[in-house]
């Protein structure tokens, strides 16, 4: 491969210089026409900047022009955008120009979607040509896990619109493929040249209104009483309501720099790509981009020559301290780094070998801890959005995210647009927690992150780093008796405990799409669990206390929460706190331990006034004292002979006449006192939940665990929790249910008092939904003729068809040792079909349907329900009760 030679060590030289970007052709021509005739954007002589604006967005890229666009599309008036250098000299100005629809996420779909769509429309608003060319995908598989990887998505594109299928497909002389198994063309996915997007994008924007100002810096953002009031820049101050932190790489910083820090997890890597000059023949336009998963690397036509750059195993982190260096001009290139890539593009192509190298280019790209991109409104400053940390895929996401972050500014609670179809808690910074914020749990997770873009992503994969930061008290004792560990929020929890006989190692390595090895291990920490007693430890779990000196408790709750909180003292309340749309902000149970205290307990481990309003925060800062419990040990004792458990340790009757269901008191158990018990578990099972004080907590496990001896007692981990609540049709915040879900959506709503004196937040939201109807109703299916053993099995995002139509996705499944079937939850939608206007769900629609759920491209029969098996546990109960009599007995 003629000029190549700087892989043994020699330099390269950079021909592809600066200049050549921005002056070759002529897209420089309109850009310089569009400047001299633009006095808002001309960079000669600067325009004075305007003292106030409505919304001022910081960042001139791709994204940052979007979001603009999008404002002034929707009528605001008054944007300002302001770029520290020049428009699009950051990420943008070195962007592949790869836009592709295949996303895992369906609301990112969405907006890829929307992005194709926009840059077409740009160029007739314009008439400036963006370079976009529709050419397809390719993506290969080069073994059976990544083809089964490639079949799910292909099941996911397929019901949101995008036209997919699995072929095999004829390659020309230049591609070398016999190692492959199968590969999947998308049609009609764009491919967007050059840099004239973000061109037409900012023209577009300025016609229409938006100020531009380049070389103006944000030094930092000016916050009072919680809310955004201005920006202070290097050229003066500006008054604003709104600020919009579209500034890539540099938004960690900017947004440290504010008078009340807002925290922005991400971190930028190199990312490395190869131009070369045009082969002969020349490579056509209109060939796929080709995608090789398993080699790492993308390959695409560039001016008749190879655009092909990847994401190595071992990336390169850079640190962003400070913004002196305004525009990548300088990156340099490093050919050990590419080295891996390089030789797998070789593989691929071996006819590169004699061509000609134009350039390696090295563009740093932002990414963020869990590869999705951050948007919304920050928790801690109203007025503050972000849009950033785009994973790489800026190109794709750009302009569908800039709308949906301009609609983020102005939706009301029954927009049309923010639909529970557009499921945005993965996309929302709220999401993340304190952990993220550190700048060097960011720099060695985005080194994690980067490689995984394209690594094959099995069920239940884990994140390596950030581990073991937050730990149990018990994480030692139960380390050593065998439990394998997953992080959720930085927090270690046991998946299940792998007996003494099993072999650790195999079973770690175990990662399958079918019947995972440790089917049989949770499987008996479920009969457990329903035959004897099981410990699970549940310290994850957020624990907080609220106090006041009067009622104000009581009525800030009333406020927050949609059930009635008005309870005698020591009872438990299931309820939600929503926000004005009647979606669920958090969903909790609330112990009233006095007439001015009361105990929460949720299953995140985020604090959970997080994702919760403004008006929240402000009333639980000022009105009452909160007391996050960090120092407590939770223990979930699941199961029927839980009762004798802490009745011998106590020395207290735990019958349900003594201690009803739904209720805590605080006792003794062993030595130790102020021990919270409630009557409750997490899984329907019957069982307690213990918070301990963290300097009892060996103690109390220890008795616990001894005195369970001639119970059968055993730990068990959240695979089987999971197993049990999906069962029992239990929904989880997080995974089932989100900011946009309802209760009356869910089944819930036994759990809102509409009638209690307090007008609580969405209750308006919720009359409205009562009166309307529900457009999606959280549903139950058994899958009927699916083989456990030998068949896929369904994890979460499988499509549901309803008599033959699209129907919706599933959010949770598990296997029912119960049931010994999959048991899968999610959303059932109705869809007119020749409008396809959403309309009402009724349970008579649900329970006419014959249903259907793909996986992997296959389809099995499932069963619909509305309601939990609850007749068959309670029969299964009494029959194992009556066998541990027998037993006993004898």
């Amino acid at each position: 491969m003629r000029g190549c030679c700087a892989v043994q060590g020699r330099a390269l030289p950079r021909i592809l210089s600066d200049a050549w970007w921005w002056t070759r052709g002529p897209r420089w021509q309109s850009l310089c026409r569009w400047r001299r005739g633009t006095s808002t954007a001309t960079e000669a002589v600067p325009t004075s900047l305007p003292t106030e604006a409505r919304v001022v967005i910081c960042g001139g890229g791709i994204v940052g022009t979007a979001v603009a666009y999008h404002l002034s599309k929707l009528g605001w008036k008054e944007i300002l955008l302001l770029e520290q250098g020049r428009l699009g000299a950051g990420t943008t100005r070195f962007c592949a120009g790869i836009v592709s629809t295949v996303k895992h996420r369906s609301i990112e779909t969405k907006m890829a979607d929307y992005s194709n769509k926009l840059y077409q429309q740009l160029e007739q608003e314009t008439g400036i040509k963006t370079g976009y060319v529709k050419s397809g995908s390719l993506s290969l598989a080069q073994t059976q896990d990544r083809l089964i990887s490639l079949r799910r998505l292909v099941s996911r594109l397929n019901v949101v619109g995008e036209k997919c299928e699995m072929v095999l497909a004829a390659f020309g002389p230049l591609f070398e493929v016999p190692d492959l198994t199968y590969r999947y063309r998308v049609n009609n996915t764009p491919l967007r040249l050059g840099a004239n997007s973000f061109i037409c994008g900012a023209l577009a924007a300025n016609r229409i209104g938006v100020q531009i100002h380049e070389r103006t810096s944000v030094t930092h953002v000016l916050v009072e009483k919680g809310h955004v009031i201005g920006v202070e820049t290097d050229r003066g101050h500006i008054d604003c309501d709104y600020f919009v932190n579209c500034a890539g790489q540099w938004a960690y910083e900017l947004g440290l720099s504010n008078e009340e820090p807002v925290t922005i997890p991400l971190h930028a890597c190199e990312h490395f790509y190869l131009l070369t000059q045009p082969l002969q023949p020349p490579l056509q336009p209109s060939l796929p981009v080709i995608t090789d998963l398993d080699g790492r690397i993308y390959i695409r036509d560039w001016r008749g020559g190879v655009l092909s750059g990847g994401f190595e195993k071992t990336p390169k982190p850079l640190f962003t301290e400070g913004r002196n260096q305004l525009e990548f001009s300088n990156m340099h290139e490093d050919w050990d780094q590419f080295e891996p890539l390089l030789s797998a593009l070789l593989r691929r192509m071996p006819a590169l070998e004699s061509s000609e190298i134009l350039q390696l280019v090295n563009c740093p790209e932002s990414f963020t801890p869990d590869m999705r991109c951050i948007m919304g409104e920050t928790p801690n400053v109203r007025g503050y959005f972000v849009l950033a940390g785009m994973n790489s895929a800026g190109a794709s996401l750009a302009g569908g995210a800039g709308r949906f972050q301009a609609l983020w500014g102005v939706f009301h609670p029954f927009s049309v647009f923010f639909s529970p179809s557009n499921r945005m808690w993965p996309l929302d910074i709220k999401r993340f927690g304190a952990l993220q914020s550190s700048r060097t749990f960011l720099r060695h997770r985005v080194m994690e992150v980067m490689p995984l873009i394209y690594e094959l992503k099995v069920p239940r994969w884990d994140f390596q780093t950030g581990r073991q930061l937050r730990t149990s008290p018990l994480y030692d004792r139960l380390d050593a008796q065998g439990a394998r560990w997953m992080e959720k929020h930085g927090f270690e929890r046991a998946k299940f405990f792998v007996p003494p006989a099993k072999d650790l190692l195999a079973l770690d390595q175990s990662k399958t799409f079918y019947k995972p090895d440790w089917f049989d291990i949770v499987g008996s920490e479920v009969k457990c669990c329903k035959e004897a007693v099981c410990v699970i430890d549940m310290s994850s779990f957020t624990k907080f206390e609220l106090n006041s000196t009067g009622d104000q408790a009581l009525e800030l709750l009333q406020r927050l929460c949609s059930n009635d909180l008005d309870v005698p003292v020591g009872h438990i309340v299931h309820t939600g706190m929503l926000n004005e749309r009647g979606g669920y902000e958090n969903d909790c149970s609330v112990v009233r331990l006095n007439k001015r205290s009361y105990f929460f307990f949720l299953n995140s481990p985020i604090f959970p006034c997080a994702g919760s309003s403004q008006h929240t925060r402000e009333n639980l800062i000022f009105s009452c004292v909160v007391t996050l419990l960090l120092s407590f040990l939770a223990l979930n004792l699941i199961g029927p002979r839980a009762v004798d458990v802490l009745s011998e340790l106590s020395y207290v009757p735990m019958t349900p006449d003594h201690f009803p269901s739904l209720f805590c008191k605080e006792m003794s158990v062993g030595y130790a006192n102020g021990i919270r018990v409630m009557s409750m578990t997490h899984t329907g099972e019957p069982g307690f939940i213990i918070y301990i004080p963290i300097e009892y907590a060996l103690h109390v496990y220890n008795e616990v665990m001894s005195v369970g001896q001639k119970y059968g007692i055993r730990n068990a981990g959240y695979y089987a929790l999971r197993s049990l609540r999906i069962e029992r049709f239990f929904a989880f915040w997080g995974q089932d249910l989100d900011n946009f879900t309802t209760p009356l959506e869910c089944g819930r709503e036994f759990r809102v008092k509409f009638d209690k004196d307090t007008d609580f937040i969405g209750r308006e939201a919720l009359l409205f939904q009562r009166q309307e109807g529900v457009t999606r109703r959280f549903t139950m299916f058994i899958l009927e003729d699916h083989n456990t053993d030998l068949d896929l099995w369904p994890w979460w995002g499988e499509p549901i068809f309803r008599n033959g139509h699209y129907v919706g996705t599933t959010t949770s499944s598990a296997y029912s040792y119960t049931l010994q079937q999959h048991v899968c939850l999610g959303f059932v939608q109705h869809f007119d079909l020749e409008t396809g206007e959403r309309l009402v769900v009724t349970p008579d629609f649900i329970n006419r349907g014959e249903y259907k759920i793909e996986i992997g491209g296959q389809c099995f029969r499932a069963k619909a329900k509305l309601y939990p098996f609850s007749n068959l546990f309670a029969q299964k109960w009494q029959k194992d009760a009556m066998e541990l009599g027998d037993v006993q007995s004898k």
